[in-house]
């Protein structure tokens, strides 16, 4: 990894976050906080009559709700309003992460790896034409909609917040150990696949560094997704999703 590209912590003496920051946190908080009540309503749901029902439209429900805020919030990322990559080796390194992650992740489902149960989602279980309609969803929401309100919850706020409350004015890229260390931990617990999960934010945070620039991150992480997506169609195992 290129250390040219990373930068030195700010000394910044703030302690609490500034109007103007707060009202920058919430449009990277709230797509996330949404995305997370639909995963702690299903636990509450287990074992009810209504967990059926749920389990099939939470999934494309969610996806909107969150689609549906980070489309009115798009204007204040300004870190996404940089060129997707700014040359072809940082498109390939992008891409073979993406690829890298995916191939690690299929092979550390270890059971002492796995906090709680995985979601065993099939979406066929609701019909042949219904189940495809809601693949093409799920496909579109982890390759896309979560790739990118992940990345601007954990790699543009948090890991920047732990730096300095008034995280904007941290750059991209800015490294330390504390703010690494917490956010791929938190990150992984996030995960069923906690482990894996841990991986995946070391390798995400990686090009962050690298690159200094959201973007890469946020395609990285499509790729996984995406070739995930495609593995648990072709294969059947749906306990990935």
């Amino acid at each position: 990894m290129s250390t040219e590209k990373m930068t030195m912590p700010q000394t910044s003496t703030a302690v609490d976050a500034s109007p103007e920051t707060q009202s920058g946190m919430w449009p990277r908080i709230f797509p996330f906080a949404g995305y997370m009540g639909f995963i702690g309503l299903s636990a509450v749901l287990v074992g009810s009559e209504a967990e059926g029902t749920f389990d099939v439209w939470s999934y494309p429900i969610k996806t909107l709700v969150v689609a549906g805020l980070l489309v009115f919030f798009w204007s204040r990322f300004q870190e996404l309003k940089s060129p997707i990559f700014v040359n072809w080796q940082e498109a390939l390194v992008t891409v073979g992460v993406g690829l890298g992650v995916y191939a690690l992740w299929v092979r550390m489902d270890w059971p002492w790896a796995i906090q709680g149960e995985l979601s065993d989602y099939n979406p066929f279980l609701a019909g042949p034409t219904l189940g495809i309609v809601l693949a093409v969803i799920r496909i579109f929401g982890a390759s896309v909609i979560v790739p990118i309100m992940e990345e601007l919850f954990w790699r543009s706020f948090l890991i920047r917040y732990i730096v300095n409350a008034n995280f904007e004015t941290v750059r991209l890229g800015t490294f330390t150990i504390g703010s690494f260390a917490a956010t791929v931990v938190l990150f992984g617990l996030e995960h069923n696949l906690w482990l894996a999960g841990m991986m995946a934010g070391i390798c995400y945070s990686g090009l962050l560094y690298w690159t200094g620039r959201l973007w890469p991150c946020i395609i990285a992480h499509g790729i996984t997704n995406f070739v995930l997506g495609i593995h648990v169609l072709t294969t059947g195992e749906w306990y990935w999703w």
